[in-house]
């Protein structure tokens, strides 16, 4: 009779470490998805649909993606856990520095120039919504996009010429118009088509006390598909170089595109800073917010500015009748001669 010291060994301990290598695989299979999202953003490797696209939701994936740390962490995979924590640090180093304001950047000498921006969903925004925003927000320059002959009438209609008298208008059937309304005098200075077929008014402005003045009201290509990628990397890269010791610049509209998005960084890097992301404000979303109730909301419209002007603040407002909110911001421009 065999007694119970000499039995064999129970199989469990043995299926042990197979269950933790398992688990180890699991949590790498976890941290991988969110690592190659983190390096195409910082690379700036998307290209193409779908991946242009998805790269504007990064900032909800850099939330997400403190959940394989943890999750590392609770099961205590050490190289799992390095490797997400370089993630989120890497997530957070992109989209953080637009939640937190620059501190001087408002505190400049100069005249105040407050701007707004609407792209119009082809002419059907709330016309007295965009009056009523104009009159209680002091704005003193206005952009528009999707810019039809019939919204013209219907600001006009609505009062907008008894606040912005000065105009430079191209309205034009379907996405394509596009509209300067100023305060101050206006000078036209024509209207920019790209290949796209978009285009965008451009205007100088001559502010009183002020530097000289160039707005463009953008509108780049949307890649809606993949069909329109290229449109939209060219459209982007036409856009005008700021002039640091020339006329001031300023580019106002909806460029499709997220801070998160290569050739939106290379607008930038033309020599503009973003006046959201100055004024922390950059993760305030402005598209869309209508019936497509199912997509995350996204920062596709901007103020960009020549990085002599100052910002005070940046606001969004919804406007009926359109899927874009309206984008206000106060800035401080740089004293003439200065």
């Amino acid at each position: 009779m065999v007694s119970m010291q000499d039995s064999p060994p129970l199989a469990a301990p043995a299926a042990a470490p197979r269950r933790r290598r398992w688990l180890t695989v699991l949590v790498w299979l976890l941290v991988a998805p969110f690592a190659v999202w983190a390096a195409t953003r910082v690379f700036g490797l998307e290209s193409g649909f779908p991946t242009v696209q998805l790269i504007a939701f990064t900032p909800y994936v850099a939330v997400i993606s403190l959940v394989p740390l943890a999750i590392a962490l609770l099961t205590k995979r050490i190289w799992p856990a390095v490797a997400a924590t370089v993630v989120v640090v890497a997530f957070a180093a992109c989209i953080l520095p637009r939640w937190i304001s620059d501190s001087d950047a408002g505190v400049r000498e100069g005249p105040t120039l407050r701007v707004m921006s609407v792209n119009m969903l082809i002419g059907q925004a709330d016309p007295g919504r965009i009056v009523s925003l104009v009159r209680s927000g002091a704005v003193d320059l206005l952009t528009l996009q999707e810019y039809t002959e019939e919204a013209r009438t219907a600001l006009r209609t609505a009062g907008l010429d008894q606040l912005l008298p000065n105009a430079v208008s191209y309205p034009r059937p379907g996405v394509t118009g596009s509209a300067v309304y100023s305060r101050f005098p206006l000078t036209d200075r024509g209207y920019r088509r790209f290949i796209s077929d978009f285009g965008q008014a451009q205007a100088g402005v001559r502010v009183p006390g002020a530097a000289e003045l160039h707005v463009e009201s953008v509108h780049s290509c949307a890649p809606s598909d993949g069909t329109r990628d290229a449109c939209w990397v060219a459209d982007l890269a036409a856009q005008p170089a700021a002039t640091p010791s020339g006329p001031v610049n300023l580019l106002i509209g909806d460029f499709n595109a997220t801070l998160d998005h290569d050739a939106m960084r290379g607008v930038l890097a033309k020599g503009y800073h973003d006046a959201a992301d100055v004024a922390g404000a950059g993760l305030d979303t402005s598209w869309p917010y209508d019936e497509r109730w199912y997509i995350p909301g996204v920062t596709i419209d901007h103020v960009l500015t020549d990085k002599r002007v100052g910002v005070r603040k940046v606001v969004i407002h919804r406007i009926a009748g359109t899927d874009h909110k309206a984008v206000f911001a106060e800035l401080v421009l740089p004293k003439a001669g200065g």
